[in-house]
Parts: C-alpha cells; structure tokens; sequence
C-alpha cells in the first residue's frame, strides 16, 4: 500500500514538474563530493514519473566520469553498461514490466558496478535512518549484497522528490541504508 501511494502522488505530476525537477536534482547531486570526485558512477535511467536522472548522467559524463547503467536481466538481477549519451540508450521491454532505457553497448557483468566509487539508486522513499523503500523487485537489494560481499564501499545516494523523505520505511533483514538522498531542495545525510 506504502508504494501504491508514492506511485499514486508521482502519477500526478505533469512532464514540466518532472523536467523542472531533473534540473534541480542534477544541480544538487553535482555539488556532492562524492559525486564531484567519482572516476566511475553506477546510475539509472529514469522511467515516466520517477525523478529526472537524464540531465545528471549526461552532467556526469561531460565532467569525463565513467557512468554505470544497468540491464535488467531475466532473474531481476542487474548487468551494467556504459553510458555514451543519450543516444547510447534503447528501449527494452521486459514482460509483463515497464518499458526500460537501457545502454545499446557491451554487457560489463553483474561485478562492473563494484568499480563504482558512486551508486545512485532509485527508490520510492527513503526514511530518516536512511533506509530505502523500493519498487519491491529486489534487483538493487542483489547490488547492495555483492558490493558488500566484495567489501566495496560506494557511496549510496538515492534521488527522490521532497516529499518521499518521511519519518520512516518498513525495513528487512538484507535492507541496508543509504548514505544520502538528493531531492530537489537540498541533500540529507545519514550515519
């Protein structure tokens, strides 16, 4: 029900609200450090509602930042590819789910994503522990678990719009926080 009522509030907004506020996350996520310093970012295209990613990967990629972009593979769990720009992109239908952009080169692996001194990951909330609430397919659970299997430390940033910040997200045993959450009026930390 939680992720109903985000999705519902997102359904909402007009293409202007969403393109405006790609502009502002981009512009916030480029003045972190951890972004301003990263060789290489794990990222995401973002679909429909979700908050605008475009404006940022290519920010990114102008700065000569190696960017990440994953491939949904049949078992949910996720392949990575670089991003060459717009361009680069194809859209992927995958059954029965939505529509994905996703890079047209070469597959790097499930691992490449251990490479990334940055991981932006999508969500729907994220709570003041940092804990994520996401869409439920477990696919970015399964990132999460082999970085830290692979003793990786990225920094995790997830970006979402102001109001998907609340008190607080059901949490399960593999969940694992997030280091800080970008919205359109500023960045939050934790821990």
């Amino acid at each position: 029900m939680l992720r109903r009522g985000f999705l519902s509030v997102r359904n909402g907004l007009t293409a202007d609200d969403v393109r405006k506020t790609a502009a502002a996350l981009a512009a916030r996520a480029l003045e972190l450090p951890e972004l301003a310093h990263a060789r290489t970012v794990a990222a995401y295209v973002s679909v429909g509602s979700e908050p605008g990613t475009l404006a940022l990967l290519d920010a990114l990629l102008a700065r000569g930042v190696r960017v990440l972009l994953p491939v949904l593979m049949a078992d949910n769990d996720l392949d990575w590819g670089a991003y060459a720009g717009a361009g680069s992109l194809v859209r992927v239908q995958h059954g029965g789910k939505m529509a994905l952009l996703e890079p047209a080169g070469a597959r790097l692996g499930p691992e490449a994503v251990q490479d990334a001194d940055a991981v932006l990951l999508p969500g729907l909330a994220v709570d003041a522990r940092g804990m994520r609430l996401g869409r439920g397919g477990g696919s970015y659970d399964r990132v999460l678990a082999r970085l830290e299997r692979a003793g990786a430390d990225p920094a995790l940033v997830v970006l979402l719009y102001d109001a998907e910040v609340v008190e607080r997200v059901p949490e399960e045993a593999h969940d694992r926080p997030v280091h800080a959450v970008v919205t359109p009026s500023g960045v939050r930390r934790f821990r």
